[in-house]
C-alpha cells in the first residue's frame, strides 16, 4: 500500500528528531566560533539557518576571522560543500520523474550528511513528504544551537569560552579519526594534509597569501591527486573484481 503525503511526512518528522537533537549540541560549538569573531546572536542563528552545515559553517568562519575577501569565503564554503553536490544527484535517482521544479528546490535546501543518510535509506520512490519531516527539527535545531552558542558565549568566562571552542575541533577529530582508522590511503591523506597546512605557513611564497587561499590551494590539491592516485573503484569494477 502506497503512502500517503502525511504518513510520510510523520515518518520523516520521526526519524529526524534524533537527528535535530544530535544538531542542537553540535552548533552549540559553532555558535561559540561564530562569537569569537564577532558574530551577534541573531547573525549566528540566521547563518546557521541558511547554511545548515557544519564543515562550511566552519570553513567560512576561519576564512571570514582572517579578513579574507567575500570571494575566497565563496570559493572555500563551496569547496568544502561539495560532496552535498554528489548527494544531490543520488538523491535525485530516487524521485520520480514527475516531480516538479519546486519540490527538488525545497528538497534540496537541507541535505546534510545525517539527512541524506535517513533519506536514501528509503526503500523505492522518495516521498518529498519525507525529507520535508525530517526538516522540521534538524534546521531549527541547527540554527537555534548556534544562537545559543553565541549567546552562552557572551556569558561565560574567557576559559569557558576557550574550553567550548576546543569541542568544535574534537568535533572535527571524530570525523577524521574512524575513517583514517579503517582506510591507510585517508590516513595518509589526512597526515599530509596537516603538514601540507604547516609547511604552507613557512614557505616563501605561499606563506604570504592569505589563509583563505592556501586553504583553497591545498584542498584542491590534495583531493585532485587522492582521486588520481587512489580513485574509488566502481560497482561494476569491485564485482568483476570478486568474481575473479
Amino acid at each position: 500500500m502506497k503512502e500517503s503525503n502525511s504518513q510520510a511526512f510523520r515518518r520523516g518528522f520521526r526519524d529526524g528528531i534524533p537527528i535535530g537533537l544530535g544538531y542542537l549540541a553540535v552548533s552549540f560549538s559553532i555558535g561559540i566560533a561564530a562569537r569569537n569573531i564577532g558574530l551577534n546572536a541573531f547573525q549566528g542563528f540566521l547563518m546557521s539557518l541558511l547554511n545548515n552545515a557544519s564543515a562550511g559553517e566552519y570553513a567560512g568562519l576561519t576564512v571570514i576571522a582572517a579578513n579574507s575577501p567575500y570571494i575566497e569565503v565563496a570559493i572555500v564554503t563551496l569547496i568544502t560543500n561539495a560532496r552535498y553536490l554528489l548527494m544531490s544527484c543520488a538523491m535525485s535517482q530516487r524521485l520520480s520523474p514527475d516531480l516538479s521544479l519546486g519540490h527538488r528546490l525545497l528538497m534540496s535546501y537541507d541535505i546534510t550528511d545525517e539527512l541524506f543518510g535517513v533519506a536514501i535509506s528509503r526503500p523505492g520512490t522518495l516521498n518529498p513528504y519525507y525529507t520535508y519531516g525530517a526538516m522540521v527539527t534538524p534546521l531549527p535545531g541547527w540554527a537555534f544551537g548556534t544562537m545559543l552558542g553565541v549567546i552562552a558565549g557572551n556569558i561565560m568566562s574567557p576559559r569557558m569560552v576557550s574550553a567550548f571552542s576546543v569541542a568544535l575541533f574534537g568535533m572535527f577529530i571524530a570525523i577524521i579519526i574512524p575513517p583514517s582508522k579503517q582506510n591507510k590511503v585517508v590516513a595518509g591523506l589526512v597526515t599530509l594534509a596537516f603538514i601540507s597546512s604547516f609547511a604552507a605557513t613557512c614557505l616563501p611564497w605561499i606563506s604570504t597569501l592569505s589563509d583563505g587561499t592556501r586553504t583553497i590551494i591545498l584542498t584542491v590539491i590534495l583531493s585532485a591527486g587522492a582521486a588520481f592516485f587512489f580513485p574509488i573503484p566502481t560497482e561494476d569494477e569491485t564485482s568483476a573484481s570478486t568474481k575473479q
